[in-house]
């Protein structure tokens, strides 16, 4: 029965000797077919995309997906192990739109979606083979004649027939978010799917000025380092208790003379270039008075664009183009001075929600400017081959019209889509949810147990 051992030992060729006895006795199927009526024992193994080949990571969860079904084996359970590929979602539709060319939704609907969907199916298993030898290889017992494919129709029933259950019992929800979205993939991303692309990008920051209603000689300065989304501002945003300053300006190189308002702590970042750049030139910069935010509350400025604030029929158009006050207004950058835009970002939103501002969307979900924003329509707010191209048609924009206040380039980490490395936007949309919190309780009390 035992062979003579090798002193030499051959560790692969033992291996694949091993690989042989298991195949040409089907141990596998026997481990199966002695405890076919024994307890089940099911074993949740999330399958992979067959749109490429294993990597080191499938290696490394492979090997623990292997321990634990084995040892419940070991334990007289039935363990049946059935693999399965995941043909759903944009891992396959993104390399069916590079393969055929296509770079936008509205190519695919050109096309014809059944004949998109009959490409992607004719692709999404094409390194199944890989993957069997790899498995094989590994040692690894699992079912992968019988696989289920997540495009079986039956698989696909079985997903809505869980939807069904957690509709019935309320944990299903539409909800109207801020969220990360990829423009070319036109969808939104979870949390995770953020993390995964961060990327270091330069992009342009602005400090746009604001001018009061009441005082048109007098701006509201706020910062902002996304300058497409001031087309969607409805609102500025103060502290209530941060201390402000009133300056003039005067023959300051760079600033149109005027009067001024932003934080105490941001003057005084600048102090030390305002004197510098003061000197020689009779240039005069003077501090007005300092009060507290609650002092600007309430007050009516003029928009920056006028494409929708002259919509009178807009909802909530009374609310909008004045000063709120937030509890999330910091002085850690910028002027402490928050440009406000509820179609493009959680907190702006929620503000927007609070303050009954108009909501203003001037972006597709496909980061094209609408029709309605004049000279800026049909613009990517983030075009992939150069990052700051609208921002400087925005920035061009507002110096024309003597409404820019400075404009700086600086690097940051900006998250990317991880499928196509498209940059992200944040966008107000409409998803449904899961009421987790419903269950968290439950689920808390399953995991102890």
């Amino acid at each position: 029965m035992f062979k003579k051992i090798d002193p030499q030992l051959d560790l692969p060729k033992l291996e694949e000797e091993i690989l042989k006895f298991w195949d040409e006795n089907k141990i596998f199927e026997k481990s199966l077919e002695i405890r076919k009526d024994a307890p089940l024992y099911t074993f949740y193994d999330g399958p992979p995309f067959a749109t490429g080949t294993p990597h080191y990571g499938h290696i490394v969860a492979s090997l623990m997906k292997d321990v634990v079904p084995r040892y419940w084996t070991m334990k007289g359970r039935l363990v049946e192990r059935k693999w399965g590929w995941d043909c759903h979602g944009l891992p396959i539709e993104n390399l069916a739109e590079k393969e055929l060319g296509i770079k936008t939704k509205k190519e695919i609907e050109k096309m014809g979606v059944d004949k998109f969907n009959e490409f992607c199916r004719s692709k999404v298993l094409g390194y199944v083979d890989e993957w069997k030898k790899v498995i094989h290889r590994l040692g690894r017992w699992a079912d992968m004649d019988n696989a289920y494919m997540t495009m079986d129709l039956s698989y696909m029933e079985s997903v809505w027939w869980v939807f069904k259950q957690l509709w019935d019992k309320g944990l299903i929800y539409e909800g109207y978010r801020s969220m990360h979205i990829c423009p070319r993939c036109e969808t939104t991303l979870s949390q995770y799917e953020v993390t995964e692309g961060y990327q270091n990008i330069k992009d342009l920051s602005l400090t746009a000025e604001f001018k009061l209603a009441d005082e048109p000689d007098t701006s509201i300065l706020a910062w902002t380092t996304t300058p497409w989304t001031l087309i969607g501002n409805v609102a500025l945003a103060v502290g209530d208790d941060i201390d402000y300053l009133e300056f003039s300006v005067k023959n300051y190189p760079g600033i149109s003379d005027g009067v001024y308002i932003t934080s105490k702590q941001d003057f005084s970042n600048y102090k030390k270039e305002i004197e510098e750049k003061s000197k020689g030139n009779n240039a005069e910069v003077k501090i007005l008075r300092e009060f507290k935010g609650k002092k600007l509350v309430g007050k009516k400025y003029i928009p920056l664009f006028d494409y929708y604030s002259s919509d009178k029929k807009l909802k909530n158009h009374e609310n909008g183009w004045k000063i709120v006050s937030a509890d999330f207004v910091t002085t850690e950058d910028g002027t402490g001075i928050v440009h406000i835009a509820p179609a493009f970002g959680e907190e702006d939103m929620e503000l927007g929600r609070e303050k009954n501002l108009p909501f203003i969307q001037h972006v597709g979900m496909d980061g094209i400017i609408k029709k309605e924003a004049g000279e800026f329509s049909g613009l990517s707010v983030k075009p992939k081959d150069d990052l700051q191209a609208t921002d400087k048609k925005i920035i061009k924009y507002l110096e024309e019209k003597n409404l820019l206040f400075l404009q700086e380039e600086y690097t940051h980490s900006y998250p990317h889509c991880w499928r196509c490395e498209t940059p992200l936007i944040n966008y107000a949309t409409s998803s449904w949810f899961v009421a987790v919190e419903k269950v968290k309780p439950e689920a808390i009390k399953s995991a102890k147990e």
